[in-house]
């Protein structure tokens, strides 16, 4: 053996044992040389620091409070209790960290290892990369603020800033994160994922596009698994040819369902219609939304709005063949025509719409009631173009210009017809009776005309009557003011409704719909995090000291569940 290398063992040796016996340095116990290989001293570059290089069969390595660590050279710091590694340096914790870089520093006392040049970090589910990462074994998370890319399983996740928390298995990304799947990809400003789960928790402004569905929120939650989640702020789905908007917004691919709560507006892209309520349903495979709540339906007819409520909205079927449905309280309103009823079904290939149960409509200043009522519209042209009474059908209006009396006309049917959307003709057949006030052009009133006949027509204009015409033997008398207060004013079957009138798109809904409690909307203020819930009851039911014996007559409470579950939905 020559002279040298006896000097670099007895080196090497008396650091070992001086080590030993000095106490641990403050702030935490000293990094421990396992293989220390070949041994030398540069006291001109790496002053009070012990050298430590690979042999042929080994490399160099330390071990510090449950972590083990290789690498091809180690200047080592006893006194200040760190070291630096450089070339092929793999960090071992326990049976699942490990951390592989191009060089390392590591601070005994801190427990902070911060690793750069082509670093990777695994737990056995995935993989992280990145070209500089922190490691702090002391709280047992691993940060990086340089960009870095994370693989498991099921997604390939970046972000410009991470930290990866080990116990619970999560991360927590920021600023442009993106997660690739070949199904769907989010792109957010920050989004926890825990590992296990496959859990994505949002916040911030955050995008999910899958093949058929498009989803934003600023808050939410998706479990990338199953394509299944929820927003809870600024939330929007695009999805089935239509775009949904809510307080909050829940989504399944699986079951082709997505639901909404509070000040919801659904958009229907084909048809230009739109949809809003407190709570909606969308079903993809029965192309169906259901919408409850001071629910409207909101539709263009010739340039003007058709606002439709029921407590109950259902459209069903494809495009140009669909069916609206609104139960119980049914009411709608356009500018020049509204009218109420049980229930209203407007059928899209027909055109026809159906008021169903005790019907009223209001033309303007026309009331017109019967068992039945039809409008039917041109779907071509969007504009209405008839309108059918069937049974006891009744037309009233007030005489404007004397303020006291009413027109009046009925039969067994009616039949009108829209000329430019405006109520032009109006036919009334079998058993008809007419009574009507005629005034010269001064507006002095010549008299009443009251009627009956098989048929008679009135032709409207500017929403008022200027013509009647009578047919099949007409029998009846124009009634001079004086004579008139004689005769029967009202013909039998009258009801004058007028305070019941909807004038504006305000008046369909009541009192009650005014007045809805609206649910409340969980984890707005507050995040909803469910497996840091899960983990921290999990966590108590282990720890011993909070296990009590059991009590006569006490009941277990479960534990909170997420806002928008399916069933939590349901009204």
């Amino acid at each position: 053996m020559h002279l040298k290398q006896l000097a670099s063992i007895v080196l090497f040796l008396s650091c070992v044992l001086s080590w030993a016996q000095e106490p641990p340095p403050k702030g935490g116990r000293q990094i421990n040389i396992v293989y220390g290989a070949n041994f030398t001293k540069d006291e001109a570059q790496f002053p009070g620091a012990s050298i430590f290089s690979r042999d042929d069969e080994r490399q160099v390595q330390f071990e510090h409070q449950g972590a083990d660590l290789w690498c091809d050279i180690a200047i080592f710091y006893a006194e200040e209790n760190r070291l630096k590694a450089i070339g092929n340096i793999r960090m071992q914790q326990g049976d699942s960290i490990e951390m592989n870089s191009g060089k390392m520093d590591y601070d005994g006392n801190s427990k902070l290892a911060k690793a750069w040049e082509t670093v990777d970090l695994t737990n056995g589910q995935m993989t992280l990369t990145t070209d500089t990462l922190y490691f702090d074994r002391e709280n047992q998370k691993a940060y990086y603020n340089s960009g870095g890319k994370v693989v498991d399983s099921a997604n390939v996740l970046t972000s410009k800033i991470g930290t990866y928390f080990m116990t619970p298995k999560k991360y927590q990304f920021q600023r442009q994160v993106h997660i690739d799947n070949p199904d769907y990809i989010i792109d957010s400003e920050q989004l926890d994922y825990y590992t296990t789960s496959k859990n994505a928790y949002m916040y911030g402004p955050s995008t999910i596009t899958g093949e058929e569905y498009k989803i934003y929120c600023e808050r939410g939650f998706y479990d990338t698994k199953i394509e299944q989640g929820y927003g809870i702020k600024n939330t929007r789905i695009d999805y089935d040819n239509k775009i949904i908007e809510g307080d909050s917004l829940y989504f399944d691919k699986a079951s082709e369902f997505a639901s909404a709560t509070n000040n919801i507006k659904i958009t229907d892209t084909i048809n230009n219609g739109v949809i809003r309520a407190h709570y909606a349903e969308v079903h993809k495979a029965k192309d169906s939304v259901f919408a409850t709540k001071r629910a409207v339906s909101i539709s263009l007819v010739e340039k003007d709005s058709l606002y439709m409520h029921g407590d109950t909205l259902m459209v069903t079927g494809k495009a140009e063949s669909r069916i609206l449905r609104a139960f119980r309280n049914a009411k709608f309103y356009k500018t020049d025509l509204s009218g109420k009823c049980d229930s209203i079904h407007f059928d899209e290939t027909t055109g026809i719409t159906q008021l169903i149960k005790d019907p009223i409509i209001w033309n303007v200043e026309n009331q017109i009631t019967g068992d039945s009522i039809h409008l039917i519209s041109d779907m071509e042209t969007e504009k209405l173009d008839s309108l059918k009474v069937i049974e006891n059908a009744f037309i009233i209006s007030l005489d404007t210009i004397g303020g006291t009396g009413y027109n009046q006309a009925k039969g067994i049917n009616l039949y009108g017809k829209f000329i430019e959307n405006e109520l032009k003709i109006i036919d009334l057949v079998k058993n008809t009776e007419l009574v009507y006030y005629i005034y010269n052009d001064d507006q002095e009133l010549i008299g009443v005309n009251k009627s009956k006949c098989s048929k008679i027509r009135l032709e409207m204009a500017n929403n008022d009557i200027e013509d009647i015409t009578f047919f099949v033997q007409p029998d009846g008398d124009i009634f001079p003011e004086d004579q008139w207060s004689q005769q029967s004013q009202k013909l039998q079957g009258f009801i004058w409704r007028g305070d019941e009138r909807i004038m504006s798109k305000d008046e369909i809904f009541d009192e009650d719909d005014n007045n809805i409690p609206l649910v409340k909307i969980r984890g707005i203020d507050n995040p909803i995090d469910i497996d840091a819930e899960e983990n921290e009851r999990q966590n108590n039911e282990n720890d011993p000291l909070n296990k009590v014996v059991a009590q006569p007559n006490t009941k277990a409470t479960k534990p909170k569940k997420p806002v928008l579950t399916k069933k939590e939905q349901n009204p």
